[in-house]
Formats: structure tokens, C-alpha cells, sequence
């Protein structure tokens, strides 16, 4: 079978270069998004004269055939047909003519094609990536909400530092979801600009009207360079990047799930839903929907990092390294989409072992910061002297085996005068966690008003 570009050839391809050269076992993926420009191109041409209104109706409905006979999979994806676009003119040659078939090509190439069929896809992939995210950070929120006095430990470098509320905690990833819908939402507005019209580099000498078409696939507008418009993959690198640091955070929150749930922490559950067992010991319960989230991280970091590779040295404009875009970015949406949608029903399941949580926060000697804080701020002592005493007293209280808020006055008075009979109430957990009321602080005035805001940012999206 002919190619359709091989009019200059004298000799057919061979079935190597057939096999290396095709995309279309990839690529297909962008069906929809094909048909749906080529409509787009075939209306405009109609609208400007360059097609008579009926011809481009014609083809319109060919596409719809085209469409449906993909979706009810009686549709033949051939490797000889290179790629999703040869593949849907043929069949619609098929259809309607090859005359009137082969004219829909007027005033396009497949670089430009390509370049709207994949911005499409990305652009819509985000939008289903941002559901997922409103939804994840829902369930923190109201996870947030019933967990206001749940007291647990706080921790840097992995050591008991001061004590938190799991609602606190909690809200520190809504925030970093809240962050990553926004990058979405800001690649999305961005990058919302049909490239059709650009042809292969430099435009067409054909009089179309590439804002029809914009218009027609809901784009704010048009590019306006035509080779940066065949040649430009940022949208692809920043939906790779989105997806990268979503997945950042949603490792870093299944790394604290693990640990929770291990027995040492013992702060968390995981559904026998969303667990595994093992194959030779009876008793394990493996959480290894948030192992695999937090492996699969490391894949789509390597999904952006080959693109940004294969991009560094392009000149402009188009070039077939270019075919290599497709694949990371299909791999790493489906994997955001799963991962995060999974991660959400998990953390509905999730049960919380608040007496755990507890009695954790009295190892460590979580209130010495407090216990600093009131000598400085009611004897009126240097915050390093203030650190000193206190250190003298942590010492104190583990010579004698029990944590810093467990001292009497007058085990507290041995170690400094100035820590008299007013320090102990310094000492008590929940009074540092509501001591901290400036703005983000763990004080529940202040975490409500966290709930507050995300509800209200919630709300306001829909």
C-alpha cells in the first residue's frame, strides 16, 4: 500500500522502517481528540469558501462514522497507517471518497495536527486530574474536621517535636493538594490555545480562520507564532511536572500511612480493602496501595525527566524525536488518576487510633518549647538561657523515667527557681497545642479557620 507522502519515493518502505517509524500503537489514544479537530478544520474550511458548506458537512458526518467505529471497537488500527491521523483520513476516505476525503488535509499538517490533538489531550487530562485532587482534599478537609482534638505528635527528623492535632497535620497535605489543583488550574488557562492553522512552520497561504476552530474546541484563542506552535511541548513538560510534585506529596503522605500503620506507630488502620496479605505469613497486613503510590512516584518523575531530555536539543521546528512525547505523558496521567483516586477511597476507610496517638505525645517531651516560651515570656529570661533551663529539666525527667510534662512543681523548682508553681500548666499537651494561636498555628481557633478557608475554596470552584 502507497503512502500518502510517498509521491517523491521511488521505493516503498520496508517493514523495519514500517515498525520504528509508526506511532499508532500508541498514539490511537488521541482518537477523540483527532476527530474532533479534523470537525473543527472541516467547519472552518466550510465557513471560509476554501470547501463548499456541503462537502465539509459531509466529512463531518464521515468523521462520526469514523468515531463510532472506534468506540464500538469495529475499527482496524493497521501499522502501515503510521499514526492516528493517516488512520482516521483513510478509513473516511473510505467512507465518503477518497476525493473529498483527501481535501480535508487543506491548510493543515500533521505537525500542527499532532500539536492540537496532543494539547487537547493534555488539556482535558488536567481537568480530570483537578476532580480527583477536589476530591482528595474534600476528604481531608472533613477528616480535618472530626479530628480536632485528636492529639498526636509532631515531628521533625523524625523525632517527637511538639503536639499537634491529626486534624493540623492532616491540613498540611489539603494545602499541598490545594497547591498542586492550583498548578493545574494555572497550566490549564495557560496553555488553553489552539496551534491548528500553524501547518508544518510557517502558516498557509490558504484565507482560513484559525479563530473558528479555537471557538469550536472551546479554546480562549490562538497561538501566535506557527513554528513555536508545531515545535512547543511545555504543555506537555508542565502536565508532567503537575504530576510529578502531585505525586511528591501523595508519596510523602502514604510514607507517613506506612509508618502509622506499622506496629510500632500504630496510629492508623488501613481497610482490609485497600491491603494485602502475604503469601507465607498468615498474620501480615501490607499496605501496599500506598507502597505502590509511593513507587510509582519515581516512575512518572522519570516520565518528565525523559521528556525534558528529548526536548534540550530540538531545533526548531518539528522533529520525529518529538513522536517520543506521547507515551510518558499517557503513562503518567493514567497513573496520577488511578493513584489519586485509589489514595482518596483509602483515606475515607483510614481509622485513626487516637489513645495511640496520645500516648505518644508524652514521649519526647513535647512541651519543653513551652516550657522555654514561659521563661522568656513571664521571667522575662534570655530564649538561650530559656533553653538551657529546660534542657536541665528534660534531663531531669529522664533520670527519673518519665516525660517532661509529668514533673511536679517541686521537681520543676530543683532544677531553676524561676520555675515555679505557674510553669506546670505550661507543661500540659493540650495547652501547647492551643497556645499556638498565630495564624497557621495548631491552636483549633486557628485550624478551624484553616477548615474554614479550604471549605470556602472548595465551594468556590463549583
Amino acid at each position: 500500500m502507497k503512502k500518502m507522502w510517498s509521491g517523491r519515493f521511488k521505493n516503498e518502505s520496508s517493514k523495519l522502517l514500517e515498525e520504528f517509524n509508526a506511532s499508532i500503537g500508541f498514539d490511537k489514544n488521541l482518537y477523540r481528540e483527532d476527530i474532533a479537530g479534523s470537525k473543527a478544520h472541516a467547519k472552518m474550511l466550510g465557513e471560509c469558501g476554501i470547501l463548499k458548506q456541503e462537502e465539509a458537512q459531509t466529512i463531518i458526518k464521515g468523521l462520526d462514522i469514523v468515531l463510532g467505529e472506534i468506540e464500538h471497537n469495529k475499527f482496524e488500527f493497521k501499522i502501515e497507517d503510521e499514526d492516528i491521523h493517516m488512520a482516521v483520513e483513510k478509513r473516511l476516505s473510505e467512507i465518503i471518497g477518497s476525493e473529498l476525503g483527501g481535501r480535508l488535509h487543506t491548510a493543515r499538517s500533521r505537525n500542527d495536527q499532532v500539536a492540537l490533538d496532543f494539547r487537547l489531550y493534555v488539556q482535558r487530562s488536567s481537568l480530570e486530574i483537578m476532580n480527583e485532587i477536589y476530591s482528595l482534599i474534600s476528604t481531608l478537609n472533613s477528616l480535618s474536621s472530626k479530628h480536632l482534638d485528636t492529639l498526636m505528635p509532631g515531628f521533625t527528623h523524625l523525632q517527637h517535636a511538639q503536639p499537634v492535632s491529626l486534624a493540623y497535620h492532616l491540613l498540611a497535605y489539603a494545602f499541598m493538594f490545594k497547591r498542586d489543583y492550583e498548578r493545574f488550574a494555572s497550566s490549564h488557562e495557560r496553555n488553553n490555545l489552539c496551534p491548528l492553522g500553524s501547518a508544518a512552520l510557517a502558516g498557509t497561504p490558504h484565507p482560513i480562520d484559525r479563530k473558528i476552530v479555537a471557538q469550536e474546541l472551546k479554546f480562549n484563542g490562538v497561538t501566535q507564532n506557527a513554528m513555536d506552535s508545531v515545535s512547543d511541548r511545555d504543555f506537555a513538560m508542565e502536565i508532567l511536572f503537575n504530576i510529578s510534585v502531585l505525586m511528591t506529596h501523595a508519596s510523602r503522605l502514604c510514607e507517613e500511612l506506612i509508618l502509622w500503620s506499622s506496629q510500632e506507630f500504630g496510629f492508623v488502620t488501613i481497610s482490609d480493602t485497600y491491603s494485602t496479605g502475604s503469601s507465607i505469613m498468615p498474620q501480615k497486613k501490607n499496605p501496599d496501595v500506598a507502597e505502590l503510590i509511593r513507587g510509582k512516584t519515581g516512575r512518572v518523575n522519570g516520565n518528565l525527566i525523559a521528556l525534558l531530555t528529548t526536548m534540550k536539543g530540538l531545533p526548531l521546528a518539528y522533529n520525529k524525536d518529538m513522536q517520543e512525547d506521547k507515551e510518558g505523558v499517557f503513562d503518567s496521567v493514567h497513573t496520577a488518576l488511578t493513584s489519586v483516586h485509589i489514595l482518596n477511597e483509602m483515606m475515607k476507610e483510614a481509622k485513626f487510633n487516637e489513645k495511640n496517638m496520645l500516648e505518644a505525645t508524652k514521649k519526647g517531651h513535647l512541651s519543653a518549647t513551652d516550657l522555654a516560651d514561659f521563661l522568656v515570656r513571664e521571667k522575662n529570661v534570655p530564649f538561650r538561657t530559656a533553653h538551657f533551663i529546660t534542657g536541665k529539666a528534660v534531663a531531669k525527667a529522664e533520670s527519673l523515667g518519665v516525660d517532661l510534662s509529668e514533673l511536679s512543681s517541686e521537681q520543676l523548682k530543683e532544677v531553676d527557681d524561676n520555675l515555679d508553681e505557674n510553669a506546670v500548666k505550661f507543661l500540659d499537651l493540650h495547652a501547647s497545642k492551643e497556645a499556638r494561636t498565630s495564624l497557621g498555628g495548631t491552636a483549633n481557633s486557628s485550624v478551624q479557620k484553616q477548615i474554614n478557608l479550604i471549605n470556602e475554596w472548595l465551594k468556590n470552584l463549583r
